[in-house]
């Protein structure tokens, strides 16, 4: 019997992968993820076996690395940032779990609260919740009474997929409803393409988010009341000052 391996690769760039990431991706005799993620990590491990699939084969992604678990071979079952945020954890577990299969271990990684975060500043150096504007598998009311739970309760909130071809007005959409309870000055930022070709960033205004283009690598900071712009950086006093 083999072992599935649940791998976040972090961000996209080899040097933000944690060590014992490497390590298994080292270690393993197969590799399996979406296709893009597949080509981040390829030219690192090229004696690997690779199987590849696009994106909404998530399911198919876990029952493959079952089978090959059990034809004895050390399956990475990999996706960007941390394994068991957004990630593939989740439904790698509960089809084994259904299937009996318990010799698996999430390897995590650095998620992209974090790795944005530091490309702006210190945004999120107090309490803050991250939301995914997403509805895919999320009921789009349910993903308003949480933006406006997080607003109401002075939460700095990181934003996960802002926006799609389907849905380019919810990063509008959101910033509408947070100014329910939020101040349209808020010190907002976001960053896309973390670590890879093409990394940008930007520091805003709430109101001014609102008309930003922005696409499914890029990862949104919302500040709270006290979050600042200094500089070029954008900055959520822990409070060790005052």
């Amino acid at each position: 019997m083999g072992k599935i391996y649940v791998v976040g690769i972090g961000p996209g760039s080899y040097d933000m992968m944690t060590v014992k990431a490497d390590r298994t991706l080292m270690d393993s005799d197969v590799i399996v993820g979406y296709k893009a993620y597949i080509e981040l990590v390829r030219e690192h491990y090229p004696d690997k076996e690779y199987i590849e699939s696009n994106m909404k084969q998530e399911i198919e992604r876990c029952q493959m690395c079952l089978s090959l678990a059990r034809e004895g071979k050390k399956v990475a079952l990999i996706c960007s940032g941390d394994a068991g945020v957004y990630g593939m954890a989740s439904p790698m577990l509960e089809i084994a779990h259904k299937d009996d299969f318990e010799d698996i271990e999430i390897v995590s990684g650095v998620t992209a609260a974090l790795s944005g975060a530091a490309h702006l500043g210190a945004p999120i150096a107090h309490d803050f919740c991250v939301i995914s504007l997403s509805d895919l598998l999320t009921d789009k009311e349910l993903i308003k009474e949480r933006l406006l739970s997080a607003a109401k309760a002075d939460f700095c909130v990181v934003l996960y997929n802002p926006s799609s071809h389907k849905r380019k007005d919810y990063l509008k959409w959101a910033c509408e409803l947070m100014m329910t309870y939020a101040s349209k000055d808020t010190c907002c930022g976001y960053v896309m393409n973390i670590e890879r070709e093409g990394t940008k960033k930007k520091l805003c205004t709430l109101m001014e988010l609102m008309d930003e283009q922005v696409d499914m690598f890029t990862t949104v900071f919302i500040g709270n009341s006290r979050t600042r712009i200094e500089g070029d950086r954008l900055i959520t006093p822990r409070g060790y000052i005052n």
